[in-house]
């Protein structure tokens, strides 16, 4: 307590001096609770804009095959990156029917009831909207066995192994959508975040706690190449740059 008050208070007779010390006590309260409302929550603070997304039925249109409604978790505290492991050197003009293709493999050979990836993204860095459910839901898709659980998948369209350039447009289209995803959350991109396996099939065992990246490859969570090495190596740019559209130093 302030001297200043502690010497008032000792110059009130009994009573009175219960009295303002109820009152500086109500007043110090009142004021760390407007104190605490001013603080904005880490969603809020962290929060990204949304970048311009294409939606699925743009590309799609009528070739969406009849599907079951989808599935929906609480919220999204990682991303896993993957690549299509389809042809590089496209047009982007093109991107359309090359993700149908995608989707119709998916869809037909693979039997999937919905395309994988929650997002893919093209060299020119156009993002598109990949599994139904709604762009701003926590959708749950069908990209990382074990992992698709409180997660979005963004997938980058082309084959990005040992050698291949990996152009800045495609890495800075999935640093925005990563950094508006979790920062709904208030999710750093940058740090480790705790995922529980639902598949034995994965790297951990079905119910294993796993702490893996916010921003992390396809083979962080599953034994496989994806999203190749060209690519791996330029996560640690991409959860910087996220980090960076959420406006933390």
């Amino acid at each position: 307590m302030p001297t200043a008050v502690r010497a008032l208070l000792g110059a009130l007779p009994g009573l009175a001096a219960v009295a303002a010390l109820f009152l500086c006590a109500n007043g110090v309260e009142r004021a760390a609770d407007a104190d605490a409302d001013a603080v904005p929550a880490a969603a809020d603070r962290y929060a990204a804009p949304r970048p311009d997304i294409v939606p699925r039925s743009v590309w799609l249109g009528d070739a969406a095959r009849a599907q079951p409604a989808p599935r929906y978790d609480d919220k999204v505290v990682a991303v896993f990156v993957h690549h299509t492991d389809t042809p590089n050197g496209y047009d982007c003009a093109d991107v359309p029917a090359i993700l149908r293709g995608v989707y119709q493999g998916q869809t037909s050979a693979r039997d999937w009831d919905d395309i994988g990836y929650n997002f893919v993204v093209d060299r020119c860095g156009t993002v598109y909207e990949g599994r139904a459910g709604g762009i701003d839901r926590p959708v749950t898709g069908a990209h990382t066995q074990g992992f698709n659980h409180r997660t979005t998948g963004i997938a980058a369209l082309g084959t990005y192994t040992a050698g291949v350039p990996v152009p800045d447009e495609l890495t800075d289209a999935i640093a925005a959508v990563a950094a508006w995803k979790l920062g709904e959350t208030g999710t750093d991109p940058r740090a480790q975040v705790a995922l529980v396996s639902s598949n034995g099939l994965s790297r951990f065992a079905a119910g294993a706690t796993a702490r893996l990246p916010a921003v992390a490859g396809h083979g962080d969570g599953y034994a496989t190449s994806c999203p190749g090495a060209a690519l791996s190596a330029r996560l640690g740019d991409i959860r910087d740059a996220a980090a960076r559209l959420q406006g933390r130093v």
